[in-house]
């Protein structure tokens, strides 16, 4: 798995576990929905993204999105 695929598939799993806490445990929840959107969007911009630091620290090879 590269980078870039480990950064799309981190995203999409909080995305969904926020939706499931936003539906069972509280509506509050859908902040943190809002919040990954968001994250998403800036990295897209600016090219920074926290999770894909983190991944490559822990050795994830890098892919095309991130370098």
């Amino acid at each position: 798995m590269t980078l870039d695929r480990a950064v799309m598939m981190f995203a999409g799993c909080m995305i969904l576990l926020s939706l499931a806490l936003g539906t069972f445990v509280s509506p509050w929840w859908y902040l943190f929905t809002a919040f990954v959107g968001v994250n998403m969007m800036q990295s897209s911009v600016t090219g920074f993204c926290p999770a894909a630091i983190v991944f490559k620290k822990l050795g994830i090879r890098p892919g095309t999105a991130f370098d």
